[in-house]
């Protein structure tokens, strides 16, 4: 499971009652340590520990700063300061929430104590004019569902932006030729999203391969024949353990969070095998790998990755074919680079369709709901697919596959041909569609939901 680390700011305005905000407050720093939320409090800067001073929000934003927050939470204890929430906000640069309690009845004398809802309003309003986008949880009490779901939505949010601005691809070899649908520009990458590259030539990844730890290599076979039927020489077994320890020591070496491989065909002379298997196993344990350098398929990846918190594995794949029956039904499928955690059955170690050297993986998808998704762009403009679909039954075929339904499928075609979208998604067996629509708000990618189902997706993020 993923921690996400955020800023706790309860706001105040001098002409409501402060005791009630000190009051509130106090209410909520408990629900989030029930929760098991990490904050960093300003309750030793801020006397009554409330933001709506200047002097106070300087010090708060150099504590927010020094302690690397992801994520800023704004409880209005009362109708709060606006300027001050804004220029905090400003500064830190990270996924902002806002929220207010529900406001009690006024009084026997129609005295209201905290208007929390009405600063709110009045909050959003100058956030927009400093141009800092915030996620917005609707006006509910602490005791309400619908505030923790925000609060875990909003944790999940932090972590897709926090993994989406500090991600560096390793990337292994150029893409093959004939792939020109997975050519990606590397400087605007940077420029734009802060995304770096780290790529090496595949004798470098050779050199590693034949340089590890003998031991090291007997525990991933081992591995391997514990948790896959093996159906390939020892000596392809060995390879494969070889190549997936020298993936991930070459992805520590470079600091990277994800891999993007020339799967073929000059791999293939090089070591013999093809990198399924390999790959299937660093993507267990939460390494993402992806095939073909696809490098927006694992930005995609990634980005799912921390949309589901750590909670489940991602499989990469390829739309291929209509199901011959259900004409809502895709095949999704690849050589194997799936992680056995998505699979029905244990998978086979053997090898692939469409090539003569082992190395590929094959076994069904678990049945289940699944979320696919894809990050892409071309001429200067990126954008995320994304949208639904259920595990449904079909032909037997070879390699990591699964059938999926979708809500309509010449709409999801249209938008895949029609781009900025290619053959590859990812998906994962969780519903991150929300999550990964409001991270878009502050990565300036555009959400793009195949399921034409916006205002649902807004009413969960709302809590409705």
């Amino acid at each position: 499971m993923h921690t996400i680390k955020i800023g706790l700011a309860p706001t105040r305005r001098t002409i409501f009652s402060a005791p009630a905000a000190v009051e509130y407050a106090g209410y909520t720093r408990a629900k989030l340590r029930d929760m098991g939320v990490e904050f960093v409090d300003i309750d030793d800067i801020a006397d009554d520990g409330l933001l709506h001073d200047d002097v106070d929000r300087l010090k708060i934003q150099e504590k927010f700063l020094a302690e690397q927050i992801d994520g800023l939470f704004v409880p209005h204890g009362n109708f709060g300061t606006e300027y001050e929430v804004a220029r905090l906000a400003k500064a830190l640069n990270v996924p902002v929430l806002l929220w207010a309690p529900r406001d009690e009845r006024p009084d026997e004398n129609g005295i209201r104590q905290r208007d929390s809802q009405c600063g709110v309003f009045a909050t959003g309003k100058v956030l927009r004019r400093f141009r800092v986008p915030f996620t917005y949880l609707c006006n509910c009490n602490l005791s309400d569902p619908e505030f923790e779901r925000g609060i875990r939505n909003f944790l999940a949010v932090c972590n897709v932006v926090k993994t989406f601005r500090n991600t560096r691809i390793l990337q292994i070899g150029p893409r093959p030729f004939d792939f020109w649908s997975t050519m990606c520009n590397e400087g605007e990458l940077l420029e734009k999203f802060n995304i770096q590259l780290s790529p090496i030539p595949i004798p470098e990844l050779t050199s590693t391969m034949r340089n590890l730890d003998a031991q090291s290599v007997v525990e991933v076979m081992e591995y391997c024949r514990e948790h896959f039927e093996i159906r390939v020489p020892d000596k392809a077994l060995e390879q494969i353990a070889r190549l997936k320890i020298a993936m991930r020591t070459l992805a520590d070496q470079y600091g990277c969070n994800a891999i993007a491989i020339q799967c073929w065909n000059a791999l293939q002379s090089e070591i013999g095998i093809m990198p399924c298997a390999a790959n299937s196993l660093l993507n267990e344990e939460g390494l993402p790998v992806v095939c073909e350098t696809d490098i927006h398929g694992a930005i995609t990846a990634v980005m799912a990755e921390a949309a589901g918190m750590g909670e489940n594995r991602t499989f990469f794949a390829d739309w291929t074919v209509r199901h011959p029956d259900n004409d809502n039904a895709e095949l999704l499928q690849h050589c194997g680079p799936w992680p056995k955690s998505c699979l029905e059955t244990k998978p086979v170690i053997g090898f692939p369709l469409a090539f003569d050297h082992p190395g590929a993986v094959e076994a069904k998808a678990r049945s289940g709901n699944v979320t696919l998704c894809r990050f892409d762009g071309d001429n200067g403009e990126y954008s995320m697919l994304m949208g639904n679909a259920k595990v449904v039954d079909g032909p037997f075929t070879k390699g990591t596959y699964c059938w999926v339904e979708v809500e309509n499928w010449k709409r999801l075609e249209a938008k895949i041909v029609e781009g900025p979208y290619i053959h590859h998604c990812v998906g994962i067996h969780q519903d991150i569609v929300p999550i990964l629509y409001e991270a878009c708000k502050y990565l300036n990618i555009t959400p793009d939901l195949y399921d034409n189902n916006e205002e649902e997706v807004k009413a969960i993020l709302r809590g409705e």
